[in-house]
């Protein structure tokens, strides 16, 4: 049950990343989205979108492996 529900916090993030994504595509292409009004706009939203969702899914991928101890804490 733990691990459909981790799936489906995941899910959330990489659907805005890969939105994103497409938004700057289409902000290069010149094809405007209709709800936002400016090419600019729709540019920095989906760098915006692509950058947090990518940063969410690396985040929590690194917590599952520092959890299990895949990865080894930092001793200063």
């Amino acid at each position: 049950m733990q691990k459909i529900l981790a799936l489906l916090v995941l899910i959330i993030p990489i659907y805005l990343a890969g939105l994103g994504i497409k938004w700057m595509r289409d902000a290069v292409f010149g094809a405007l989205v209709p709800e936002l009004h400016f090419i600019w706009l729709q540019f920095l939203l989906g760098a915006l979108f692509s950058l947090l969702g990518i940063a969410f899914v690396g985040g929590y991928i690194l917590h599952m492996e520092k959890r299990n101890n895949r990865i080894p804490n930092k001793e200063k």
